[in-house]
């Protein structure tokens, strides 16, 4: 039996193994795990669809595999395995091969000596090519058939290069005559490659390190979101020192209950009764069918320092969900995100988003949206300032806030809107509502 990477999750086509729990000639139960593997954001294992004993380990630590990709082989009753196995899986490049191809191609300006139209996507599950929902609008735009587009990222996946070079290639044969495994015209590939870096080994001693599947993942979905959403940011100070008062006296309470009482509860849920009223705020955009789509649940991402990146687990209805209900939630995924120990499903659904950088430091900082959500909070450090209070100066404890959001979903007075009512919500905070009952 060939065990294949199978879909994983919706959007989800390829990962990076992290551990393999077995070798050849172990053996293994239905549903054991055989391997981890790193997808997007979360590290989950993959359990073997039977009993049997491994034959062959077609994969590394640390290689990235799609799905669909063989991983292992089992002999279901025991024995060994086939002698020809091995050579027919060698006959034809596995998929990382594949996709290594394009970027090598581009690297030297070469194209692959091919008709435009000679490569097709081929999926069993019947799913289109993974891309980005900027690249899938472009592609629609231009009448582009993405199956025809060979993808250069990891597990095939398409990215805006990739849509340029299948369209210089049709130029070549449209216009100029030449065949497409030629070199194209000066400056018909302006923006075919990344920028040519110097050798900066030039300056003195270098040394690289290969960015991490997260790191990777981070950095596409921070550029498809800066490339697609006109993003607006509304700033506010919000004077939180009653709500200190209020933390200090019940945190202990809060422990005993394996809860953490921080000032990310209290926002989390502040947030939570803004969006009830501000719907749009906790909306997508479909640009195909030109439509918002209103969530009528209240999941809220709260973004997580790890030494593997920022990840961003989702606590699910907080609207429904007391203080300590979320304190306990909040403390317990950020423990999963920092031993890598969440799963994907803890990382989706999310509508809303904060990322409170207090315990680190600084200031207003503009966050960048986490698609296909409409606006994200930033939150700051609070820091002690001289304040007018009641005619007279005072020091406060004061804490700054960024709202960031999508300037096709919510006008400036809808985000003044929202963003006010947060800060309502925050200074409506009594003993009644932190008390445990």
């Amino acid at each position: 039996m060939d065990v294949k990477l199978p879909q994983l999750a919706e959007g989800v086509e390829s990962g990076t193994v992290v551990n393999i729990l077995v070798k050849e000639g172990d053996t293994v139960a239905k549903d054991q795990a055989f391997m981890e593997l790193e997808t997007q954001k979360a590290v989950g294992s993959i359990p073997s669809p039977a009993s049997g004993v491994v034959t062959k380990v077609h994969v590394k630590e640390g290689m990235e595999v799609s799905v669909g990709q063989l991983l292992i082989s089992i002999d279901a009753n025991g024995g060994a395995a086939a002698p020809s196995a091995p050579a027919a899986h060698a006959e034809k490049p596995s998929a990382p091969t594949a996709q290594l191809a394009a970027p090598a191609q581009a690297a030297t300006g070469q194209a692959p000596v091919a008709k435009a139209d000679d490569y097709r996507y081929e999926s069993k599950s019947g799913v289109p090519p993974p891309a980005s929902p900027t690249v899938r609008k472009i592609a629609r735009d231009l009448g582009i058939d993405l199956n025809r587009v060979r993808g250069s990222e990891a597990g095939g996946r398409i990215a805006l290069t990739d849509v340029r070079h299948y369209i210089e290639r049709l130029q070549q044969i449209a216009f100029s005559g030449a065949p497409a495994g030629q070199p194209a015209a000066a400056g018909a590939g302006a923006h075919a490659a990344p920028s040519e870096l110097p050798d900066f080994s030039k300056w003195g001693s270098v040394h690289r390190e290969k960015m991490s599947a997260l790191r990777r993942t981070v950095s596409r979905r921070m550029v498809e979101s800066w490339s697609a959403i006109p993003k607006i940011d509304q700033f506010a100070d919000m004077d939180i020192t009653d709500l200190l008062t209020l933390r200090k006296k019940y945190s202990s309470a809060y422990e005993k209950e394996g809860a953490h009482l921080t000032i990310t509860t209290f926002i989390v849920k502040a947030v939570a009764s803004a969006l009830k009223k501000h719907p749009k705020a906790n909306s997508s955009i479909d640009e195909a069918a030109q439509e918002l789509i209103f969530k009528d649940y209240c999941h809220v991402g709260v973004a997580v320092d790890t030494d593997a990146g920022l990840i961003v687990p989702v606590i699910r209805d907080v609207d429904k969900k007391s203080l300590v209900e979320i304190a306990r939630d909040t403390a317990m995924l950020s423990e999963k995100s920092r031993q890598r120990k969440i799963s994907l499903d803890e990382l989706q659904g999310g509508t809303f988003t904060i990322s409170n950088q207090g315990s680190i430091g600084g200031s207003h900082f503009t966050p960048i949206i986490y698609a296909p959500q409409v606006a994200i909070l930033g939150v700051g450090q609070s820091v002690p300032k001289p304040v007018v209070l009641d005619g007279k100066i005072a020091i406060r404890n004061i804490l700054p806030l960024c709202l960031s959001y999508d300037h096709r979903v919510l006008d400036g007075a809808d985000a003044v809107r929202f963003l006010k009512d947060i800060l309502v919500n925050l200074q409506a905070y009594s003993e009644a509502d932190v008390k445990l009952k």
